[in-house]
């Protein structure tokens, strides 16, 4: 048993976690990666395990969060998210006890929910992102010692994922001021230089790493192209309606998730619109509906779904192009999550392409990261917070943490361990915010790229499968037999008459960094036919021909070295 009450012995910690899991949970048996990553979390290692949807990636912590001396952090971004993770735990005299720290609670309920964590009571304490850029919360808890920091939907870390969250990018600081508990990252989608990004930003210290298959086989897949809106609009009703329930439909706009489920309520159906116009009342009333049952089908933009905790979700369809695969494949992961047949259908038109590059191009503007990095210099006095920082100049919470961490990535301010910002040695505002502005175009172009890869996966004309888990560096070897694409070919006999490989093929394996040309330093993320995906660090995605490839070596190099140099 290590200082702080870790056992780390193999077979015991194994036997224990089992017995806690069974007793406590009522769960008979842990998978076993679930099991490996819980032995990490009691040998107190950092750890980022990337599971899919529905595969028990909340189990990591909640198991070993009872065989830890202290409670453990987690940093969840939804407030619905965080209810149901607490309504989902145990009850009963062995039921470990859960907080959550909010916006949604009075004075008397915030410190009777610190008082809980003082007096030992609770094994959770749950907490939004930007709960911890508060100091008093994070003095309570660095008081609590708390044995584990976790981050559920880690991907929100990345400032090169799909869903990216500007307060996600201070939590690595927040650690550090709680004296450096451990640190377990979990997310359902990652591809390998996202992983990378989500170890860096919360300064995890030689982390294990756990990926699992991203495959659902389950899940069908299909995709259709609609040359005019009106077509779309309606087979996407016919479709959902006679679909088995229950089922989602995501679409682009407000407007058109209201639009979508007052046609299906005509018909008779169970249907709720859900976005973030609505008020949060009216947002829980759906949520809780559509998990107890009480609704056949949900029609909402991507706010809904983070976390949604239910089984038997038969089909999920996409009413517009989606703006990354990272959440497609999320989204979809929200179907057929009890292992039986479920149904995941894009439509699209050529259009949505624009309307998607329009919403991923959206960033601070140069003049609001001048203001801040000008406050950040004339402050007088110590120096100022993120907080202090936004009542200074007048702008929103996002706004200002967004222009900050730009700055970071430019080397131009720099956040101590309590959270104070200074100006980095050596570099004037104005050099500071062109380099802030060059790091917002780069993120332009990844979330473009995003988009780019979107729409080759909807225009595929090999198997959806094989092109989606591709893109998150898992390589299929096989047509799957479950998909549109697949059906066709079938069909028409493709199997006997397919084309022969490039005689390149294989020349650039998944995970290879290399160089190009003109692009410069990227990381190979699968091989599809004749042709590869590539990440590059400045410009995004892009897919390469082989045969273009074949006999320009000079084009795209292998390269070898630390960081591929």
């Amino acid at each position: 048993m290590t200082e702080d009450g870790r056992r780390t012995g193999g077979r015991s910690a194994t036997r224990r976690l089992r017995e806690t899991a069974a007793e406590v949970f009522g769960w008979d048996e842990l998978r076993p990666e679930q099991l490996t990553a819980m032995r990490w979390v009691l040998e107190g290692r950092d750890a980022l395990v990337v599971m899919p949807t529905g595969s028990g990636k909340s189990a990591v912590y909640q198991v070993p969060a009872l065989l830890l001396p202290r409670p453990v952090v987690v940093v969840s971004p939804l407030l619905a998210l965080q209810r149901d993770q607490i309504a989902g735990l145990p009850g009963g005299e062995r039921g470990p006890g859960a907080v959550a720290v909010n916006s949604d609670l009075g004075a008397a309920e915030t410190e009777a929910a610190w008082e809980a964590v003082r007096d030992g009571a609770v094994r959770y304490v749950y907490l939004s992102p930007e709960q911890l850029a508060n100091d008093e919360v994070v003095g309570r808890l660095a008081e609590a010692r708390p044995s584990l920091f976790v981050v559920d939907e880690a991907q929100c870390v990345s400032s090169w994922g799909h869903d990216f969250r500007p307060d996600y990018l201070r939590l690595g600081q927040a650690v550090g001021r709680l004296g450096r508990p451990p640190v377990l990252a979990l997310t359902a989608t990652a591809a390998p230089p996202v992983r990378q990004d989500i170890v860096e930003r919360l300064d995890m210290e030689r982390p294990r790493q756990l990926v699992t298959g991203f495959d659902r086989p389950n899940i069908r897949l299909e995709a259709h192209l609609h040359l005019e809106d009106a077509e779309r609009r309606r087979v996407v009703v016919e479709e959902a309606a006679a679909a088995a329930k229950p089922g989602i439909v995501y679409a682009a706009t407000r407007k058109d998730s209201e639009s979508y489920a007052a046609e299906l309520a005509s018909l008779g159906l169970a249907a709720e619109a859900y976005h973030a116009g609505l008020r949060a009342a009216e947002r829980r009333r759906v949520h809780e509906a559509f998990l107890a049952g009480d609704t056949d089908v949900v029609v909402a933009t991507s706010a809904f779904g983070m976390g949604i905790d239910k089984e038997n979700v038969r089909f999920v369809l996409h009413a517009s192009l989606p703006g990354s695969l990272d959440a497609y494949y999320q989204e979809i992961g929200r179907c057929g999550r009890d292992g039986r047949p479920a149904l995941a259908v894009l439509h699209y038109r050529a259009e949505d392409t624009g309307m998607q590059a329009f919403f991923s191009s959206r960033t601070v503007r140069p003049e609001s990261v001048d203001e801040v990095v000008r406050a950040v210099h004339d402050s007088s006095g110590d120096p100022p917070d993120l907080d202090e920082l936004r009542r200074d100049v007048g702008m929103s919470r996002a706004r200002v943490t967004t222009a900050v961490n730009l700055l970071e990535e430019a080397g131009a301010v720099v956040t101590d361990g309590s959270g104070a910002i200074r100006p980095a040695s050596g570099m004037k505002p104005s050099s500071a915010v062109r380099r802030a502005a060059d790091s917002a175009r780069a993120h332009k172009r990844m979330d473009r790229s995003r988009v780019d890869m979107a729409r080759a996966y909807a225009e595929s004309t090999g198997c959806r499968r094989r092109f989606l888990l591709g893109y998150f560096g898992e390589r299929y070897e096989t047509a799957c037999g479950n998909c549109d694409v697949c059906d066709e070919q079938e069909a028409a006999g493709a199997d006997e008459a397919r084309e022969e490989r490039p005689a390149n093929a294989g020349s650039y394996p998944a995970g290879v960094p290399v160089r190009h040309a003109r692009w410069g330093r990227g990381t190979v993320l699968s091989e599809d036919g004749d042709r590869i995906t590539v990440l590059f660090d400045e410009v995004g995605y892009r897919t390469l021909s082989l045969d273009a490839l074949a006999g320009r070596e000079q084009l795209l190099t292998v390269v070898s070295g630390p960081d591929g140099e």
